[in-house]
């Protein structure tokens, strides 16, 4: 899993590409640290390039979410596929998330 991180100004942007599973995961998580403790702005998750969310994978959108509201951000996922839109209506994440 590659994970490319982008900053402009209050902004900020993830690419995740390939499999967001339970191994990788793990990394993810590592990299995004720094993110959520400083979640006051927005971030976008752009998943264009995702091809697989695990039930690790949700919980890292989970945690991002959380430590953004309250700080005051907001996390926008973007450019999902059609596979993992329906993951994320099975389990309830389109609600919690603005989908782009």
């Amino acid at each position: 899993m590659e994970v490319i991180i982008e900053k402009q100004n209050d902004v900020v942007t993830v690419f995740l590409k390939g499999r967001l599973d339970t191994l990788a995961s793990q990394e993810v998580s590592q990299k995004l640290e720094g993110l959520a403790e400083n979640a006051s702005g927005t971030i976008i998750m752009d998943c264009t390039e995702m091809s697989y969310i695990s039930s690790s994978g949700l919980r890292i959108f989970l945690a991002l979410r959380k430590a953004a509201s309250e700080k005051g951000g907001k996390v926008i996922v973007r450019n999902i596929s059609n596979d993992i839109r329906s993951v994320f209506m099975m389990t309830g994440f389109l609600n919690l998330f603005q989908i782009q």
